[in-house]
């Protein structure tokens, strides 16, 4: 059997999101290089400030200014720095309470070392040199001597141009392994063959195969070749295009019932105008060359399906 296969996978996507009043008012004043926190009503301060109390659900709208220098609560050496992080080089991960707060702010302190970091050291926020309204905005800590700074002071939050949302990147990087199961699944279509596997106690035959029955929860291993026609069971019309996908919109995604099989599988359809397209529209794969799956599926000529043989597919 061919070696179970493995390919590197990244999901990412832009995550946009509002703002309230007092996240708001906090990336705002980053900006302007201020930082703020809330007030609770038994007189603690919390910072990176929160929208409702953490103890009470009270809702939270008093906010106070607090320093820009502060104490490492607790902290850890970052030997190997990853893309995306605060810094390039070894540095370390630190809680600071910040003067005037009474929690701590996770972020990244720049020492030349482990040995230069210790719990209860006081640190000062270096500023990025240029800020958009962002927890970026703070570039790190670093190692500075000072007393703890006054008390927090009453601030209105109000600035000029606030920040309303934000856009937070979302990746994800990993290598997935299908298993043997699908990987028998993924080298039977690079031969042009869909194959799936039949439960042996309620004899449904699986595409893509899954290595168990998600019925019955036994492993399934007899192969079953199915298709390659099969019958549209249900559809949808796209009209957004894809990034990276060179495919024109408006065109058609559809669920597709191969002969033979007991659960429909995901496939675009071709060869056809996409307002043609209907339940019971029989297909056949096209395959392009040298590749290692179907492009797409278009109708066989052949006679729209009766809709009770594949009513239990959809």
């Amino acid at each position: 059997m061919p070696g179970i296969l493995k390919a590197p996978l990244v999901v990412e996507f832009p995550f946009t999101r509002s703002l309230g009043p007092v996240q708001s008012a906090f990336l705002t004043g980053l900006r302007e290089r201020v930082v703020l926190g809330v007030r609770t009503r038994d007189g603690r301060t919390l910072v990176p400030p929160v929208e409702y109390d953490p103890g009470t659900a009270e809702e939270l709208r008093e906010l106070v200014e607090v320093a820009d220098t502060g104490t490492v609560t607790t902290w850890a050496w970052n030997h190997e720095p990853r893309r995306g992080q605060p810094l390039d080089t070894p540095f370390a991960w630190v809680l600071v309470r910040l003067d005037g707060a009474d929690t701590a702010l996770l972020h990244a302190l720049d020492a030349p070392g482990p040995d230069a970091v210790r719990t209860g050291m006081r640190v000062k926020v270096r500023w990025a040199p240029e800020r958009t309204g962002a927890i970026t905005d703070i570039a790190c800590f670093v190692p500075y001597e000072s007393e703890p700074a006054d008390q927090p002071a009453p601030h209105s939050g109000e600035f000029a141009d606030p920040v309303t949302q934000i856009v937070a990147p979302a990746r994800l990087d990993y290598t997935y392994t299908p298993g043997g199961a699908q990987s028998r699944y993924i080298n039977a279509l690079a031969e042009h063959r869909t194959v799936g596997e039949r439960c042996p106690s309620c004899r449904k035959v699986y595409v893509p195969p899954r290595g168990a029955c998600p019925t019955c929860g036994v492993a399934t291993e007899e192969r079953v070749e199915v298709g390659p026609a099969g019958t549209v069971t249900t559809y949808c019309i796209v009209n957004i295009k894809a990034k990276n996908l060179d495919i024109e919109v408006p065109y058609v995604y559809a669920h597709i019932a191969l002969d033979g099989a007991d659960l429909a599988l995901h496939g675009r359809i071709g060869g056809i105008p996409y307002d043609q397209v209907r339940m019971g529209l029989r297909v056949e794969p096209v395959w392009s060359e040298g590749g290692r799956h179907p492009d797409h599926y278009r109708p066989t000529g052949e006679r729209d399906a009766d809709y009770d043989t594949y009513r239990e597919l959809i």
